[in-house]
């Protein structure tokens, strides 16, 4: 960013301050608030980062205005057609796309660190079979640091590089652990021959008792899926990875403390929170008397899925979400199961009700990320179909 101007402030017989006003490549001014008490005493108020920049960033950019979303300055509807996630990973940790063989190298470091210490599995005895997979998932990836004492300097590059690495290549096989933990069934451990994300389908969905054979539609739904939540920008659990970083905190514990945000209902669980809804609206015919709770500003029931503190316009990860959905459900024959026929009820009422559309509440990304992960437990009829309430959750690494 470069200095552009000064903003003059005198407001409430203050003295005339001078503020620099800088510019980035893309995206509004800001105005450099780090003199701000020096010159006046005063401190800003912005509750929720609404107009606050916390650094500079050369990684996403958002404008909610315009339904607009970037990775190093590529459109994500274009990454998400055209890119696999692994690819994505590279651009967003190296700021350009990879060559042919720059990919090659790249998915073969992932794939020779995507299994676990065995002791790690140590760890899983001790926690009850109904925990919540979160929860495990909080206490497990802290414990990485305990094993990777050769990288823990956050201020080292090398040692960046190579903790994002192994996450990248981890985190996986530690979330399908903690699936099968919660539903009993044994662990799954990885494949070299499999490609990242069919060896996380096969992770989570495959049992020893049979082959396991990748559905290519899913394949590329779920692929997407992590494309779509790769990075946010300023968002809560990037700001709180980030926050712990600041502090010298090794990368597992920075990533640990940006997994127990992703946690909540109005974060990375807003897909499982849209689930439960579906489940307590129950019957389409019902779809009426929720909707007019939704519009009741004195009823604290709210439409999960539907709307985005960010975007003013239809989110650009939606679109291409829901274009997912439909095929996902169109492939697995699932358009009339109750969940679906109530997820798509709710969308087309969304879709033309003014009430709705004056007040810019679209589906969002949480709202079919979360269909599209419940018809995953239909993909294997040996598969537990309560897959969707231990979700796949995304993980932000701010390593920019």
């Amino acid at each position: 960013m470069t200095k552009s101007r000064t903003l003059i402030l005198n407001e409430n017989a203050l003295p005339l301050t001078e503020l620099p006003v800088l510019s980035g490549t893309i995206g509004p001014d800001v105005v450099d608030v780090q003199e701000l008490y020096k010159q006046t005493g005063m401190f800003t108020y912005d509750p929720g980062f609404n107009s606050t920049a916390s650094c500079s960033s050369s990684i996403t950019f958002i404008d909610g205005e315009a339904g607009i979303l970037l990775y190093r300055g590529y459109p994500i509807e274009q990454l998400a057609e055209k890119c696999t996630f692994l690819e994505v990973c590279y651009l967003l940790l190296n700021s350009e796309l990879p060559d042919q063989q720059q990919m090659q190298k790249f998915e073969g470091t992932i794939t020779m660190h995507t299994m676990v210490h065995d002791q790690l599995t140590n760890f899983f005895k001790g926690f009850r079979r109904d925990a919540h997979p979160m929860a495990i998932m909080v206490a497990v990836v802290g414990a990485l640091s305990s094993f990777y004492h050769d990288a823990l300097d956050i201020k080292s590059k090398e040692d960046r590089d190579i903790s994002a690495i192994r996450l990248i290549a981890k985190v996986p096989t530690i979330v399908a652990m903690c699936h099968k933990y919660s539903t009993g069934l044994p662990f799954m451990y990885p494949q070299n021959k499999l490609s990242y994300v069919e060896n996380f389908m096969r992770m989570m969905l495959g049992t020893p008792c049979d082959d396991f054979v990748p559905n290519p539609v899913l394949v590329k739904a779920l692929d997407r899926i992590l494309i779509l939540h790769a990075d946010h920008e300023q968002n809560a659990s990037t700001s709180t990875v980030r926050l712990a970083g600041s502090s010298g905190a090794n990368p597992y514990a920075c990533i640990t403390s940006g997994i127990a945000c992703l946690w909540g209902a109005a974060h990375g669980g807003a897909n499982e929170a849209v689930l439960h809804m579906l489940e307590e609206i129950g019957d389409v015919s019902r779809i009426p008397e929720y909707i007019k709770k939704a519009k009741d500003k004195n009823d604290p029931f709210r439409l999960m899925g539907f709307g985005h503190r960010v975007y003013k316009n239809y989110d650009p990860r939606a679109k291409l979400m829901r274009a997912t959905c439909h095929e996902v459900l169109t492939e697995l024959g699932l358009h009339d199961d109750k969940i679906f026929e109530l997820a798509l009820e709710l969308e087309r009422i969304a879709l033309e009700d003014e009430y709705f559309i004056s007040k810019k509440l679209y589906p969002n990304v949480d709202f079919y990320s979360g269909i599209v992960l419940h018809a995953f437990g239909y993909s294997q009829q040996h598969v537990y179909r309560h897959l969707c309430h231990g979700p796949i959750y995304r993980l932000d690494l701010s390593l920019g």
